[in-house]
């Protein structure tokens, strides 16, 4: 038997074991009342297992074959022209923002001291890159029951300095793009929308129906355990417009100027003959750097959980919506005491978490303690209010750094009364029931 024949083998054989032992020791016992109940948890099962055993023996490491497979796959899914894997959604929102900032751009191209429209109750990092840079977050507010960005304030907020909106849906709830398309195509803005909370959700806009993350110039996902689908650590960038994916691509991979897979040489066919910058004619290209770069690119290993993961991702989805509606329809008794979440118009979530917020007279630290000492795991609307943070404490102390559109009025309440459960897709009937029977008695009965 020829080496290339006994190496298949052995390896066949290990992923067989792989598959076995994965449905031996990794199978999820049924929930019984009682136990506690996470806000998310990985959905996986052997093919997850066995790609990433499959990579490893590879022993690639960097990435491979997985990687370009998987960025071809999700691009595909979402039915967008590029996709650059990563390794984090904050990684994502990093390279989507530098991308602004290239000098590629020109006169477009975003500066220190520009500013960009977003909004502070949400996840830091969709405003950190900016902060990072030298730009300038002018904060809008939010509305609920959506959670999304006020688009009402949308002008109040524009400046002859404006340049982008960056800003996430949130838990899955698409945003107005409508309003806030129409708004950057008037002024001649950039609009990145951070779509690491809302994988899969559609909006339709003038009658056509897109994935969120597509409709903007950059979109951005999260491939962290609780996220839709994951690999471990993983995110992506993606978008339709060839300039700015080349500069992503730039910006993940050290910067370079070269084009050229991982392992791949002269992929170009002019390695050696161009002149870049004031470096000697025929300085080899892949050496060249036009953008002060990263090296923010994912291994294969997690792009090869990420194949199979996202073999699963219309099921997953699905099941996040019925998990959402049937929660719902559940707590619907207690609408007098909870203002429950509703979907954006136009548009068709895929739901990260179910959002609530409490009413006046039902105290949110209590109801959280509550259902939580029942075995329900909670979490706030991330960072609440940014602006309250520790990080910003500098700023705020001297005035500079960020600008506040009129109030946050919405966004200060949901830092005090706002709080999230999960509606993740192993989710069983008897783990939502046990939920909303949870939270329903700790309103009914116990503030």
């Amino acid at each position: 038997m020829s080496d290339e024949l006994n190496k298949e083998k052995y390896k066949m054989e290990i992923l067989k074991l792989v598959r076995e032992y994965c449905n031996k020791y990794h199978k999820k016992s049924n929930y019984e009342k009682g136990q506690r109940i996470p806000y998310a948890a990985r959905v996986y099962d052997e093919e997850e297992m066995v790609n990433l055993v499959d990579s490893s023996l590879e022993f690639w490491l960097t990435a491979g074959r997985y990687t370009a497979q998987f960025e071809n796959e999700f691009s595909k899914f979402l039915d967008i022209k590029y996709c650059s894997l990563v390794n984090s959604g904050s990684s994502a929102n990093l390279i989507a923002f530098m991308t602004l900032t290239s000098p590629l751009l020109g006169n477009r191209a975003v500066k220190k001291g520009d500013e960009i429209i977003t909004v502070a109750a949400g996840f830091p990092t969709t405003v950190a890159p900016i902060i990072q840079f030298g730009s300038v977050p002018v904060f809008i507010d939010v509305t609920i029951p959506q959670y999304n960005i006020d688009v009402t304030m949308l002008e109040k907020a524009l400046s002859d300095r404006t340049k982008a909106v960056m800003v996430a849906h949130t838990l899955g709830n698409p945003f107005d793009l409508s309003s806030v398309k129409d708004f950057c195509n008037k002024n001649n803005l950039w609009l990145i929308e951070d779509n690491c909370d809302a994988l899969g959700a559609k909006y339709t806009l003038n009658g056509d129906q897109k994935f969120t993350g597509t409709i903007g110039d950059i979109g951005t996902s999260s491939f962290y355990p609780p996220h839709h689908m994951t690999m471990g650590e993983g995110g992506a960038v993606y978008t339709n417009n060839p300039l700015l994916n080349k500069i992503i691509r730039s910006l993940r991979d050290w910067g370079r100027d070269c084009v050229c897979p991982p392992g791949m040489d002269n992929y170009c066919n002019h390695r050696f003959d161009k002149q870049y910058g004031e470096l000697p004619l025929g300085y080899d290209h892949k050496y060249v750097y036009s953008h002060f770069g990263y090296n923010l690119k994912a291994t294969d290993m997690q792009a090869a959980i990420g194949c199979a993961q996202l073999k699963k991702l219309t099921a997953f989805i699905e099941k996040r919506r019925t998990n959402f509606k049937e929660l719902r329809e559940k707590l619907l008794e207690v609408e007098d005491k909870l203002i429950l979440p509703i979907p954006c118009k136009n548009s068709a979530p895929s739901w990260f978490g179910f959002l609530i917020t409490c009413k006046k007279g039902v105290d949110r630290n209590k109801l959280v303690q509550y259902i939580e000492n029942k075995g329900v795991q909670t979490r706030m609307l991330f960072a609440g209010n940014l602006i309250k943070h520790p990080c910003f404490d500098e700023m705020r102390a001297t005035g500079n750094g960020y600008r506040i559109v009129e109030s946050l009025t919405n966004t200060d309440k949901i830092m005090r009364d706002s709080f999230w459960i999960g509606v993740y897709p192993e989710m069983t009937n008897d783990m939502i029931n046990y939920m909303a029977d949870a939270i329903k008695e700790a309103v009914n009965n116990q503030l």
